[in-house]
């Protein structure tokens, strides 16, 4: 499905002839696989209810199926906030997942009924006091993200020893303190940092039972990435049966788990440099400052494709691993030169910083109106991207659904 889509709306472009900006990059979604990951997760970690993080990628397709899926939503923002409870979300199910917040913001959530929020220090308490005095308020606790790729306890979490003080205040100051949370780094890949963030939690449990304070749920936050996810989650089930009864309400902020496999980038060759007979440099209308902003911002390194070139006598064929299932090898791809060829890959930008990938090799000649195709780039891609030199942060997403269950809940 993700193939035709690809090739459907390339056949649909003629580049030597488009009005300026038809060619632009475009997206393929397939939402089978955001169903399909949804049930990977219930089938792996029952007891935890997700809360899709937005930030990832809120494309408003996946918001919605993962509404009507049951799922919560993590929001980092009034803009977020704002976005879920348009669809129609119930208050509920969103977590305002922000250790520090706009204080305006603040006020917004308590006029919509937003009250679980995460904290992880004084000021914050105060602020929440005197803003939104009704807010249900989840500890943040800090924990080892080491092994993580984007490092998150620099920036949030209460260290062991300032728990007993914000658990006091907290009291004091007569707030709803719910929960504990933790978040062991984006893109997590140490199955022991989920378990000794459970055992950090359990604490912090039994410090605010110690000060009379009833605790009712756990945020386990995200990290979770779906080539580990089964181990991770075996791991941290394990860890949660252990230390927390079924009484306590779990509860997660899964976001790349859910998006990332689901988006595939399609790019057009605007331009080309030969640097020698075996290299050149390959300009795409995509780059680090529009959709490919995760390999600054989330250290991805993502791997080109050849979709289609100009030597392909009839324009294109499904190679033999196709995006719905798997990379496209140079050995599939058409027009091989029988040399390999070395190719650098730059974004539209005037930026020098604007590379996507310093050294591709291949075996075919790639040349100015091909397309390149990318996948795995459902997260942290165009959430991030920006206008820089006047090019657009918004591309088309053509949308294809691989399960009948999910094409039902979209429409």
């Amino acid at each position: 499905m993700v193939w035709a889509a690809l090739h459907r709306t390339i056949r649909a472009v003629d580049v030597q002839t488009c009005e300026a900006g038809e060619e632009d990059a475009f997206f393929v979604a397939d939402l089978g696989h955001v169903y399909r990951q949804h049930r990977r997760w219930q089938q792996h970690l029952a007891r935890v209810t997700p809360h899709y993080a937005v930030k990832c990628n809120p494309d408003p397709q996946v918001l919605q199926l993962l509404a009507a899926l049951g799922a919560g939503f993590d929001c980092a923002s009034k803009a977020e906030i704002e976005q879920v409870l348009a669809m129609g979300v119930d208050a509920s199910r969103i977590i305002y997942a922000q250790p520090c917040k706009t204080r305006s913001y603040l006020g917004y959530t308590a006029a919509h009924n937003v009250r679980q929020m995460t904290f992880d220090n004084a000021d914050e308490l105060y602020k929440i006091k005197a803003v939104a005095p009704d807010a249900q308020l989840y500890l943040r606790i800090l924990t080892d993200d080491s092994a993580s790729l984007c490092r998150l306890s620099q920036k949030f979490g209460a260290a062991v020893d300032q728990v007993p003080a914000l658990l006091q205040l907290a009291k004091n100051l007569s707030l709803d303190l719910v929960g504990v949370a933790f978040h062991v780094g984006s893109g997590a890949s140490d199955p022991a940092a989920f378990t000794q963030a459970v055992i950090d939690a359990r604490s912090a449990f039994d410090q605010a039972a110690h000060l009379g304070l009833h605790l009712t749920t756990l945020d386990v936050g995200g990290g979770f990435v779906s080539e580990t996810f089964d181990t991770m989650a075996d791991n941290l089930s394990a860890a949660l049966d252990k230390y927390f009864p079924p009484s306590i309400r779990i509860i997660a902020e899964p976001g790349r788990f859910y998006t990332s496999a689901a988006f595939t980038l399609a790019c057009n060759v605007i331009a080309r440099r030969s640097v020698s007979s075996e290299s050149a440099m390959l300009y795409l209308n995509d780059g680090v400052y529009g959709n490919f902003s995760c390999i600054m911002f989330d250290h991805q390194q993502p791997i080109p494709r050849i979709l289609s070139t100009r030597r392909m006598p009839h324009g294109l064929r499904c190679p033999r691993s196709s995006p719905d299932s798997g990379y496209v090898s140079a050995e599939d791809e058409s027009s091989d030169t029988g040399t390999a060829i070395h190719y650098s890959i730059w974004g539209p930008t005037c930026d020098g910083i604007d590379c996507i990938s310093i050294r591709w090799l291949s075996s075919a000649t790639v040349e100015v109106g091909d397309w390149l195709y990318f996948t795995d780039m459902g997260a942290y891609t165009k959430c991030s991207a920006t206008k820089f030199n006047g090019f657009t942060n918004k591309h088309r997403t053509v949308y294809v659904c691989s399960e009948p269950a999910a094409r039902e809940l979209v429409g």
